[in-house]
């Protein structure tokens, strides 16, 4: 095994690392697919874990699919999986409301209809999806109708996010009994050609600023989403691996969870990065250092086929 962290994961190297663990995670874009294309030499190797008998999940930040959508668009690329072993924070945000939060009464969504199908799923009843146009003057703002069954504002990315979802957001949150959860804070989607558009984490902010309040963040790199994962199939940290591309979420969950991570150079971050952060002093930027890194998933291949 790798005598320091950010080690170049090959050969006989990662024979012995897959020997070490029962389970792995892997995130998705980036690692796994692009879009709708998934990375060359990924289906072979989910499939290959899984005939070498290693538990394989899938978790991810993205709330705008159920775990059943994920299930569907695996199949179609190729990957041997089901519904249950994809955690995304639609499903694990749901799962926090109900399990962490023992929230009684219904919640208003800043998200998707994957979001809502989630929730109505574990028995929790989401108000607020779909566009709320912005209508009256200030005043009326202010004094906007309120569902007084709401117990907990949930934000997530939400493609009709508006003025108004905002202001009311807000005005659920004046109130302290009013529970305050987030789907994760990512702030940037990264897209093909180097083009971005905002994350869910600059609309989370923008609630957390009007509302003058924290929200609870249940995704990558809160420890809840491998704890949501490790309760449900009784793993062992250290018998895990984080597969992820991104340092600041899928390696930092890694880090703050005590499981082995590797960094696969197919999607956002780079081996400069990890470096850079492996350098620093700062405590933060250390949880961002991979133990391996690799140039693709597919690189295991051979090792699985030994």
């Amino acid at each position: 095994m790798a005598a320091s962290k950010c080690t170049r994961l090959t050969g006989v190297l990662s024979r012995q690392l897959l020997d070490s663990v029962d389970s792995v995670l892997f995130d998705c874009d980036g690692v796994i697919w692009r879009g709708d294309q998934a990375i060359p030499g990924a289906p072979e190797v989910i499939n290959s874990l899984k005939k070498n008998r290693k538990r394989v999940f899938f978790v991810t930040n993205n709330s705008t699919k159920t775990r059943q959508m994920y299930a569907d668009k695996l199949g179609k690329l190729g990957f041997n999986a089901s519904a249950d072993e994809v955690f995304g924070t639609a499903y694990c945000s749901a799962v926090y409301l109900k399990n962490v939060c023992k929230l009684d009464g219904k919640v208003y969504l800043i998200g998707s209809n994957a979001m809502r199908q989630e929730l109505e799923d574990v028995g929790i009843r989401p108000v607020g999806v779909g566009p709320d146009p912005v209508s009256g003057v200030q005043k009326d703002w202010a004094n906007v109708p309120l569902d007084n069954e709401v117990r907990a504002v949930l934000v997530g990315f939400d493609e009709h996010f508006s003025y108004m979802k905002l202001n009311r957001a807000l005005q659920y949150l004046c109130n302290p009994d009013c529970q305050f959860v987030g789907t994760n804070t990512d702030t940037r989607l990264p897209l093909e050609g180097g083009k971005a558009v905002p994350g869910t984490g600059c609309l989370l902010k923008a609630v957390e600023t009007a509302a003058q309040r924290q929200a609870q963040v249940v995704g990558k790199p809160n420890i809840f989403m491998f704890e949501c994962v490790a309760s449900q199939f009784g793993l062992d940290p250290e018998r895990c691996l984080m597969v992820g591309d991104r340092l600041d979420t899928d390696i930092m969950l890694g880090s703050n969870c005590g499981l082995k991570t590797l960094l696969t150079l197919t999607g956002v971050s780079t081996v400069a990065e990890a470096e850079a952060n492996q350098k620093s002093e700062c405590p933060q930027r250390q949880k961002m250092v991979p133990d391996y890194y690799i140039e693709s998933i597919a690189d295991i291949l051979p090792a699985l086929q030994a």
